[in-house]
């Protein structure tokens, strides 16, 4: 295919040229950039419901869904005069200019950079101090099955409902569900986060054999429920955003009837602009459900009175008055929860390949785990990700842990190189 190919699509008033059209984004399924583009386009009113007016963080698959992918907050320099900034102040004190996209032309422009899925922040371009989404992100474990996330779903609606929200839920686009709610714009990012705090507590609370709210991943059982998506800077997948899965797999708003049966796999860049169009968007409503976080806020309050403080913030954030040591937990008792690192490598294949080879040379130890003791982090680095894998040997006699060696691969992610 000669690099000058391209395609020019017509929307919101404009023609937007995708260059090398025919290149394969997803080759399992068989899907080319163009058909990327051409789903956007139809499904670009519901997207931007989720994304639209918000800032973007850039996630670019330049190779497709198969090849690296880089994080790029800074909108790029040559750009058209259609495309809208706003400058973003992060809790490291830098700034950056993000994109905000308002409608389907400016949609297709980022996925002929390379954007498969969309990472919008919790706030309006016009407000970035208070968001207006609560967003309840449902993150299983290794070994945890999907009917047990639809379980922890239903849950979270019921903990929402029972404090005066409506919860929209749509599956993740991997193996997760999210569920949000439109706030007031009244409360902060701290008071965000704390009311999903308040709630992935009470649905602890509620159902401890399903659900977790453990910061840590050597203490989770179950679905953790991650309230620190609703920390200043952090960014979901939103609605429609297509996943850089081998199907191509769609996050999608589905109705509450529909969470105890879906299936993920069911919503693809092929099924997904049929079904809009057949049934609608199930989260049409959303903009006018607007909700107050006050009753969270109590809960969080009784739950802090009864000595549930605050739990850990990401790593990369500053130090919060009344936070937990931000030490795991193994640390702290080495002897109860001892970890080795086995492998950091840039792609998560290659981890894993060299988390087989160590079970390879430790047989007898790799017999003893079960699959709650196999850590995969998935790391950020310069502008991109890196996976480690950790093994929890807690359930390995302490006379036959292997000491820990230099991880194999041993990937540096801040190497220049």
């Amino acid at each position: 295919m000669a690099r000058s190919e391209k395609e020019i699509l017509h929307a919101a008033g404009r023609d937007v040229v995708i260059t090398n059209p025919r290149k394969l984004y997803f080759a399992a399924a068989g899907h080319t950039k163009l058909d990327l583009a051409r789903y956007y386009l139809a499904v670009a009113e519901h997207a931007l419901r989720g994304a639209g007016g918000r800032p973007i963080v850039l996630r670019r698959y330049v190779d497709g869904a198969d090849g690296e992918f880089f994080f790029q907050k800074r909108a790029p320099d040559r750009r058209p005069d259609w495309i809208e900034t706003i400058e973003l102040r992060f809790p490291s004190g830098r700034t950056a200019s993000e994109v905000v996209v308002r409608d389907a032309a400016q949609l297709l422009w980022m996925v002929n950079l390379g954007c498969i899925d969309l990472n919008p922040h919790p706030v309006r371009a016009d407000d970035l101090d208070h968001p207006d989404e609560l967003r309840m992100d449902l993150d299983p474990g290794p070994a945890v099955p999907f009917e047990q996330v639809r379980e922890v779903a239903l849950l979270v609606g019921d903990v929402l409902r029972d404090h005066g929200l409506r919860g929209w839920p749509k599956t993740s686009g991997s193996r997760g569900i999210h569920v949000n709610a439109r706030i007031d714009r009244r409360w902060g990012f701290a008071e965000v986060r704390r009311s999903a705090l308040a709630v992935a507590r009470e649905v602890e609370r509620r159902a401890p054999s399903l659900a977790t709210s453990s910061w840590w991943k050597e203490e989770r059982e179950g679905v953790f429920i991650d309230y620190n998506q609703n920390a200043k800077d952090r960014t979901v997948a939103s609605a429609y955003s297509v996943r850089a899965t081998r199907d191509a797999r769609v996050s999608m708003p589905i109705e509450w009837d529909e969470v105890g049966t879906c299936d993920p796999a069911a919503f693809t860049l092929v099924t997904v602009p049929a079904r809009v169009a057949e049934r609608g968007d199930a989260a049409a409503g959303i903009d006018e459900a607007v909700g107050s976080l006050d009753s969270l806020l109590a809960l969080s309050a009784e739950q802090e009175a009864a000595g549930q403080g605050d739990a850990p913030w990401p790593p990369h954030y500053r130090k919060q008055g009344g936070e937990p040591p931000r030490v795991t937990p193994s640390r702290r008792r080495a002897l109860a929860h001892p970890l080795v690192t086995v492998a950091k490598a840039a792609k998560k294949d290659d981890a894993l390949a060299g988390l087989e080879r160590w079970k390879a040379r430790h047989p007898e130890v790799a017999a003893l785990l079960t699959p709650s003791d196999v850590l995969v982090d998935s790391m950020r680095g310069r502008s991109t990700t890196w996976t480690r894998i950790r093994v929890n040997l807690r359930h390995v006699p302490a006379d036959q842990r292997p000491a820990e060696q230099t991880p194999d691969p041993d990937h540096d992610p801040w190497s220049p190189g």
